[in-house]
């Protein structure tokens, strides 16, 4: 019976630390590049655009270059985005890997 308690709240300690996990990743803000800096895009924790900064010179540049741009530094941001959450989630499960979990980034 004793190790079934432990089990719980070790299951309950998860639980809260996952809580305060996902609460920290909502406050991440990540900016990607593109163009040697001349497109900044920075996402919020839940993967939502927030802001786009576009240089002067790049936006004397064709259409089709510019949205070029702008595809790169989001992609930019998503690659840091994911790599910022899943180190924090990896804090609050000491590594522990969840089999066939996807986190929604």
């Amino acid at each position: 019976m004793t190790d079934f308690k432990k089990i719980l709240d070790k299951a309950k300690e998860l639980e809260e630390q996952m809580r305060e996990s996902q609460e920290k990743i909502k406050n991440i803000e990540v900016e990607g590049i593109s163009g040697a800096n001349s497109v900044k895009v920075t996402l919020n924790g839940d993967g939502e655009m927030i802001k786009v900064e576009i240089s002067t010179e790049t936006m004397k540049e064709e259409k089709s270059i510019l949205e070029d741009l702008i595809i790169a530094a989001h992609n930019n941001a998503k690659v840091q985005l994911k790599s910022k959450t899943t180190e924090e989630i990896s804090k609050a499960t000491g590594g522990l890997g969840i089999p066939g979990f996807k986190w929604p980034i």
